[in-house]
């Protein structure tokens, strides 16, 4: 059930902002990559990457950890690899939320495997208190405490990504 909202949309467009002037100030003039953890980031990505004012290479990638359950596996399966080559690039991974960080974690790990100059951590939302791996956050929207959230790319069971705002699921 649709519960309270946790981050509006005033909220979001004001991370978005914020988050898209930090990363343009971190650039340089380096050729970044903009790599999208899917599915949940869809809406994050591309509204971040519209506000970025240079050319940027993007591409995503898609692993499960979640299936239809409010709690991670704990075992991430790749659904979907990256296709652009990312060898002495400056990689922006763009997630969605941070959580107990085990996936994340598997996720660097299979883009540092192709070589990247540097991994930077791009996210929304930041639950640290479910923390199990600690994860490095170099560019974060905002911390949320332990709820399952929904809306605005986050799901459950493939529902509600399509809400303007994130809100709390509230167990029926």
């Amino acid at each position: 059930m649709l519960g309270p909202v946790v981050v509006s949309r005033a909220a979001i467009e004001s991370m978005l902002d914020r988050l898209a002037a930090e990363i343009e100030s971190d650039l340089g003039g380096r050729s970044p990559v903009f790599i999208g953890v899917l599915k949940g980031c869809v809406f994050f990505f591309t509204d971040l990457v519209k506000r970025i004012r240079r050319s940027v290479d993007m591409d995503f990638i898609q692993v499960s950890s979640y299936g239809a359950s409010t709690t991670s596996s704990g075992s991430v399966v790749l659904v979907k690899d990256i296709t652009v080559d990312v060898r002495d690039r400056d990689v922006y991974l763009v997630e969605d939320i941070v959580d107990t960080g085990t996936t994340l974690t598997d996720v660097i790990r299979l883009i540092e495997a192709r070589h990247p100059r540097t991994i930077q951590v791009v996210a929304l939302l930041s639950k640290p208190s479910r923390r199990q791996v600690e994860v490095e956050i170099a560019f974060l929207g905002t911390e949320i405490e332990d709820r399952f959230v929904i809306g605005y790319g986050l799901d459950f069971d493939e529902r509600y990504r399509n809400l303007p705002e994130i809100h709390e699921l509230v167990p029926e």
